[in-house]
């Protein structure tokens, strides 16, 4: 099991930097920031853009894996996207993963003053993103016209440092996404579904997780071809509330199934109220065990 971390793109950077060194010291597999322009009940407090943010912080990383939890076609064109992303390849010598999903109904889908998407067309503007974004990383020049994304010419060169293109982690919950995890996938990664209690969480992840172990198969992959990631604070209780709690909500995980689990660094403040000593505890006495 590997575990990763998320750091929310909320601290200017002389206080940010330490944390991202951290997550590597500790022995956090992957570090993650959040890919909005404004996000929930922070939309009003202090955020900086997950790819400057990921860039300075592989600058001040070796080994730790870095990525976006996740990136949406909310705001976001292939052509331009696929540039950056091959810069923050390069920049921290091929540990980019990213993280990438459909794009929820809140604030960057209305930021930019663009009409609100059904469900379906959001699916289907993803499902056009992914192929396009896939076509411009793994081919020298692209031309594509689809009714949400278009290119003329696109350039790959040079490449992503990973071969054939840095890897996909693709969030989904529902059937089409699903296909589209196990289409472009080298992960898969929930949420599970939206629960007042901790048990109805469980069974809702349960019931996802052997929902994508069928869908791989009607694709004809291997379950060992596509990590599982578990974002494990999505559920009623947050999992660093303490080392005790964080032990068994990665245990229930691996029982599942999953790969990896992503938590985030601990706030003073909701959400993700907590103590950096349970992090500290953690990697001293939890990850060592992994």
């Amino acid at each position: 099991m590997r575990v990763g971390i998320v750091i929310l793109p909320e601290h200017r950077w002389w206080a940010a930097e330490p944390l991202w060194r951290m997550a590597e010291e500790y022995g956090f597999a992957h570090a993650w920031t959040y890919d909005h322009i404004g996000w929930g009940e922070l939309v009003d407090k202090p955020w900086f853009d997950a790819v400057p943010t990921l860039t300075a912080a592989a600058t001040v990383t070796t080994t730790i894996r870095l990525g976006t939890l996740v990136a949406s076609p909310n705001f976001r064109h292939p052509v331009h996207f696929a540039r950056e992303l091959t810069a923050l390849d390069d920049i921290s010598d091929g540990r980019l993963t990213l993280g990438i999903g459909a794009g929820g109904p809140g604030f960057d889908a209305g930021v930019l003053g663009a009409p609100e998407l059904t469900a379906g067309q959001r699916t289907d503007r993803f499902a056009e993103f992914l192929d396009l974004l896939d076509r411009i990383l793994t081919s020298d020049r692209t031309d594509y016209q689809g009714e949400h994304y278009a290119a003329v010419g696109a350039r790959r060169s040079p490449g992503c440092v990973q071969v054939p293109r840095l890897p996909f982690v693709v969030a989904a919950n529902g059937p089409r996404t699903m296909r589209l995890a196990a289409r472009y996938g080298k992960g898969w990664v929930t949420t599970g579904r939206p629960a007042d209690d901790v048990e109805s969480w469980w069974r809702s992840v349960a019931d996802l997780s052997l929902r994508f172990a069928d869908t791989l198969a009607e694709h004809g992959r291997e379950p060992a071809s596509v990590d599982r990631y578990l974002q494990i604070d999505a559920g009623p209780a947050y999992a660093l509330s303490s080392a005790e709690h964080f032990r068994e909500v990665v245990g229930r995980a691996a029982e599942l199934g999953f790969t990896d689990v992503i938590t985030h660094w601990p706030r003073p403040e909701e959400p993700y109220m907590g103590s950096e000593a349970t992090v500290e505890e953690v990697a001293s006495e939890v990850l060592p065990e992994l």
